[in-house]
């Protein structure tokens, strides 16, 4: 099972890169802003996840400039699990007024990224 699933990460990530998405260009001003909005926000993947890769997809198309850590490294790995309080990925760390939103499902945080960025 180990190598089919190593196999198929591969080839996920190879085509990712044949095919990856145009990244938005937008003007140096706006995009800071966009990045000040962005830079309480934290993506735990794992690189060859299918769901984590339609994730980056959409952060690649959109232009947005969200930090990605692996959750298979610690501290990385315990971070997610005692704050989030499962091992599932993709996971996106929200952290507003002290406090820390953690959204899973991949579908779910490109929703909440298109609402309030595109």
């Amino acid at each position: 099972m180990f190598i089919i699933r190593w196999v198929l990460g591969r080839i996920i990530l190879f085509l990712n890169f044949v095919f990856a998405p145009k990244k938005l260009k937008r003007p140096a001003e706006e995009q800071q802003k966009i990045d000040n909005a962005t830079s309480n926000m934290t993506i735990y993947e794992y690189k060859a996840c299918p769901f984590c890769v339609k994730v980056r997809r959409a952060l690649r198309r959109q232009g947005l400039n969200i930090v990605t850590l692996d959750a298979k490294q610690e501290p990385h790995k315990s971070t997610l699990l005692n704050g989030g309080g499962k091992l599932q990925v993709p996971c996106m760390k929200i952290e507003e007024n002290g406090q820390s939103t953690w959204m899973y499902e991949s579908s779910e945080i490109i929703n909440f990224l298109d609402k309030k960025f595109a």
